[in-house]
């Protein structure tokens, strides 16, 4: 059985009523774990943690059927984001449960890790800044109760657990001076926390502070026109890097064909050496020209925020093939052959 994204960012689930169990799974390498919520959004039971073996995804199984029976549930959906492989055998598992299985990308569900990301940011003295494609599914937290702002009640999701914070915050300060002094990457601390149960007090807690930093910024994002057209810029950056290794990467339709994932590595490496090369070039010349505009009293330096060394439009790919009419050429016309490859028998 194959499972594929759709050509969207997210599957639209168009079956859910009000008589359907909806359950998010969070995908580790070896503990997983299954929050279930109705049709609104409103979590129903305690969260399932499972395994990845026979006996913990029957346990999955034997929750959700208990859940859709004290709920009075027709049927259940599951959605999961294909984290690496280890999805797999829970998909096939449901699959001959006859429960349904959603596949929707990480990038839009995966609220948890976003949420660490903010608060780490924060403890590491920078602000994280993302285009908030899902603004308007984005909730707020507040520190007071939520019907203390009638206004805004719709937009408030929950009130912010300080306590767990404090409980905590000599540990997640433990962790930011560990990405900061170089002892641990981040990537690696968000996969370890990522693979932890939702019950982690630690993760809970930078989640939190995740929360109100998000909050904060989603505030500042929606009244500053100017934040959003920062951040938009360096949205396009990124994507102008990307748009460069598409049209440097045209051999073999674009696609990496090795088996070994040494040579699929090596193909990578290559293609992250063309485009440093193509930047620097271009930095280089970029350099060179805004200088000459300084001295002739022609820069407009508040374009030069707007400039990246990314472009490609003056830059060959193909090469250039010369077609001598003046020379005449044809199956005897022969290079003369190299003997010391005969002799060793290498033709």
């Amino acid at each position: 059985m194959k499972y594929k994204q759709s050509k969207k960012q997210n599957q639209r689930i168009q079956q859910i009523t009000e008589l359907t169990l909806v359950v998010g799974a969070d995908i580790a390498k070896k503990t997983h774990v299954a929050r279930a919520v109705d049709f609104r959004g409103i979590e129903i039971g305690k969260d399932c943690v499972f395994g990845n073996d026979h006996s913990g995804l029957t346990k999955l199984v034997s929750w959700m059927k208990e859940l859709q029976r004290q709920y009075a549930k027709t049927d259940i959906i599951l959605g999961i984001e294909p984290t690496g492989h280890y999805w797999f055998p829970l998909a096939e598992f449901l699959h001959r449960e006859n429960i349904k299985v959603v596949i929707v990308n990480p990038h839009h569900v995966n609220k948890s890790k976003e949420l660490e990301v903010f608060g780490l940011c924060h403890l590491l003295g920078f602000r994280f800044a993302p285009r908030l494609r899902d603004l308007s599914d984005s909730r707020l937290y507040s520190f007071d109760k939520v019907g203390d702002f009638p206004k805004i009640e719709n937009l408030l999701r929950g009130r912010i657990n300080t306590k767990i914070i404090q409980e905590n915050f000599d540990d997640v300060l433990r962790l930011a001076h560990s990405i900061r002094e170089g002892k641990v990457s981040g990537s690696l601390i968000m996969g370890k926390i990522g693979s932890y149960a939702r019950q982690n007090s630690l993760a809970t807690a930078l989640r939190e502070m995740g929360r109100i930093e998000k909050t904060i910024f989603i505030l500042d994002y929606i009244s500053s026109e100017s934040m959003r057209r920062r951040i938009q810029r360096g949205l396009n950056k990124g994507e102008a890097m990307n748009a460069l290794a598409r049209a440097l990467f045209f051999g073999k339709r674009g696609e990496l064909r090795e088996r070994a994932l040494q040579d699929q590595l090596q193909r990578a490496s290559a293609l992250n050496i063309l485009i440093n090369a193509i930047s620097v070039w271009n930095t280089v010349y970029l350099t060179e020209a805004t200088k000459l505009l300084k001295q002739k009293g022609s820069l407009q330096e508040n374009l030069l925020s707007h400039i990246s060394p990314l472009g490609w439009e003056h830059i060959n790919f193909l090469g250039e093939y010369t077609f001598d009419q003046k020379r005449n050429a044809d199956l005897r016309s022969l290079l003369p052959l190299i003997q010391g490859k005969i002799e060793a028998g290498n033709p």
